[in-house]
């Protein structure tokens, strides 16, 4: 019965995120997470237009108050905007704003499409983006195309810190699927080597020490050579 009532919730849950990512549009949403306080349900929408997603007055943010309260019977909603200040580097907006432009300029682009989105992402800062495209591209068969620039882990700890999300564009030839795996330019990589000021003079002061010590090496191999030199001469005369 537990494990029921937790599958009814998470189904709930879901429902709640779809409606709101539904209503709101396509390309607007990042994320919807909901988070239960004591005094009702705190639902955060991560978007990167707050005031489309607000309304003028806060319209839309009380006609979906009404809704969740009504269909999906909430007791005290309460809806709080996190804007994201940089949409390039979030992944579900990226995927989004793909499925929009080839909805709108047609599948026959879709390299333009994805090597611009390269370019911007790469530019904003990502270390690393990857750009995959399934569907009738550009003939009849499905194909997959990879689009790829940076670096990006896909195996072990440091992939977990990949930002991955996945749309999907209704074109004439059919359903185009979209999936993004981005490398945010903050993202703590455990084997990466920062290049600053700190790690060159700290090469530079070890190379400095290895040619001491070879110079030293060198002193006391030729005065070696000296003195067995002059003790042969010594032997000689003797």
């Amino acid at each position: 019965m537990e494990a029921k009532k937790f599958v009814n919730f998470k189904k709930e849950e879901l429902g709640v995120k779809e409606f709101v990512k539904g209503e709101l549009g396509k390309g607007r949403i990042s994320n919807v997470t909901i988070e239960y306080t004591p005094i009702g349900e705190k639902i955060i929408i991560s978007t990167s237009k707050p005031g489309l997603v607000i309304g003028r007055r806060g319209e839309k943010i009380d006609f979906l108050t009404k809704i969740l309260k009504k269909r999906f019977k909430l007791d005290n909603p309460h809806i709080e905007i996190r804007e994201i200040y940089e949409p390039k580097l979030d992944a579900q907006l990226v995927a989004d704003e793909i499925a929009l432009l080839l909805e709108r300029k047609g599948s026959l682009k879709f390299k333009v499409i994805a090597y611009k989105m390269l370019q911007e992402i790469v530019k904003a800062g990502a270390l690393g983006i990857e750009i995959v495209l399934s569907g009738k591209l550009p003939s009849d068969r499905a194909k997959r195309w990879r689009f790829t620039q940076g670096y990006l882990k896909k195996t072990g700890d440091p992939s977990k810190v990949v930002d991955r999300a996945q749309s999907q564009a209704k074109t004439i030839s059919g359903i185009i699927g979209i999936e993004i795996s981005l490398l945010h330019p903050d993202a703590h990589i455990h084997d990466r080597i920062v290049v600053d000021d700190a790690l060159r003079s700290k090469l530079k002061i070890t190379v400095e020490n290895m040619s001491l010590q070879i110079e030293q090496k060198e002193k006391t191999k030729k005065t070696v050579k000296k003195l067995n030199v002059k003790e042969n001469k010594e032997n000689d005369t003797a």
